[in-house]
């Protein structure tokens, strides 16, 4: 039945987007893979943090605009050492998350929303809420494409190797599928939560370099709503909201889903609000639908 539903569902999609005037226009494929690939990049960060059982994060789109300005600001160390500078603070402060949640066991939602507030206030006070723009054009070198791929979607395939051959990976599934199993073999569950927020921080922080070559500025707006597209994508995927099932590939499709339902509302004039609706209520169902395959 549940097979049934996601199989009427995707058909219903993709009739809409064959009836949908200028949607397979070459423009508008280029803008559905270019938004599919930064929602991606974050979504892959955040399927490690729902697969380890600490559902999601509403401090990575804020994470992401923070580090596109502490990038830009480094770039007069040279692009090496702004990169190193990005994905430096980008791991430390979800890091950092992380030991709080895995160390203390805190309640993963409200320290995420404590990290968004004290990211957002701290960024506004240091910037006045400004946007900041490089000096020179070290950045320059990571625009664009390799061929038609966006460069951030081979973040897909860092981040499911790393999640099907590594000890590492295997220990985020684990953890979120039983932490008390994961104890009583030795895992320190502890250092998965938190490498699985580290790991999560380096892929928001890839996004973010490539976001701030492309716009040519740091700016936290940048990162306004990509959280919640990242969640969306990695539940509409497939990965169980209580942790411990799914995948990077999922996550794809689910970016991809995400991407293509939005870019039919644009082309057919639906507002930002009303995208943010709709785009809820899908989540809602999915959650629904598992909620249902678990009984």
């Amino acid at each position: 039945m549940l097979l049934g539903i996601r199989a009427a569902a995707l058909v219903a999609l993709i009739a809409c987007a064959l009836a949908t005037p200028g949607f397979l226009t070459t423009v508008s494929m280029i803008s559905l893979l270019t938004t599919m690939s930064f929602i991606g990049c974050v979504a892959v960060g955040m399927t490690f943090i729902t697969l380890s059982g600490n559902i999601m994060s509403f401090a990575l789109g804020a994470t992401l605009g923070v580090t596109t300005i502490v990038f830009t600001v480094s770039l007069p160390l040279g692009l090496a050492g702004a990169l190193l500078a990005a994905c430096t603070f980008s791991a430390a402060i979800t890091g950092l998350q992380g030991f709080i949640i895995g160390y203390f066991r805190a309640n993963p939602i409200i320290i995420s929303m404590a990290a968004l507030a004290l990211i957002f206030g701290i960024v506004t006070l240091i910037t006045g809420g400004r946007g900041i723009y490089p000096e020179g054009s070290a950045g320059d070198v990571l625009k664009g494409n390799i061929g038609p791929i966006p460069k951030s979607l081979l973040t897909v395939l860092v981040g499911q190797i790393a999640l099907s051959f590594t000890r590492f990976g295997r220990n985020v599934i684990m953890v979120g599928s039983n932490r008390r199993a994961a104890e009583a073999v030795g895992i320190e569950t502890w250092q998965t939560i938190t490498g699985a927020y580290l790991v999560a921080g380096l892929f928001t922080a890839f996004s973010s370099v490539l976001m701030a070559a492309r716009y040519a500025s740091g700016d936290m707006e940048h990162g306004l709503g990509y959280d919640y597209h990242a969640i969306s994508a990695v539940l509409v995927g497939g990965t169980a909201i209580g942790g411990g099932e799914g995948s990077v590939i999922r996550t794809l499709s689910g970016a991809f889903i995400i991407a293509v339902v939005e870019g039919l509302l644009l082309l057919n004039g639906f507002t930002t609000q009303w995208q943010y609706l709709i785009i809820g209520l899908i989540v809602l169902g999915v959650i629904m639908l598992q909620t249902l395959g678990e009984r």
